[in-house]
């Protein structure tokens, strides 16, 4: 029951996170009308590499749009509470539910 109520709460934690980015990115007020789109050991480094790289981009890219004034601070405020809520629900699925599995995620 504990798992259900762990991904019950993932899950949520998830859909504040989506509202925050889509609230940043669709109000008005802000004017924040930018468009990203991001299209074995050695494997594993570069997947490293990519996702430090998504993690870096996504705190530090609304936080220059909005110095240059592309976007207001109200925007780049609600764009990055959505990404710590996003990237926190990412990391707590990984601990709740990376261990102590048959799973392995290798097999792909």
């Amino acid at each position: 029951m504990a798992g259900v109520k762990a991904l019950v709460a993932l899950s949520f934690s998830g859909a504040i996170g989506l509202t925050f980015l889509m609230l940043g990115c669709a109000l008005e007020d802000y004017g924040a009308t930018y468009d990203s789109d991001a299209t074995s050991s050695a494997c594993r480094e570069l997947a490293y590499f990519f996702t430090t790289g998504i993690v870096v981009s996504a705190f530090g890219f609304p936080v220059i749009l909005a110095r240059v004034s592309v976007i207001k601070w109200g925007a780049c405020g609600l764009v990055l509470a959505g990404n710590a809520v996003i990237f926190l629900t990412i990391q707590g699925f990984f601990l709740v539910f990376g261990r102590g599995d048959d799973f392995s995620w290798e097999q792909w």
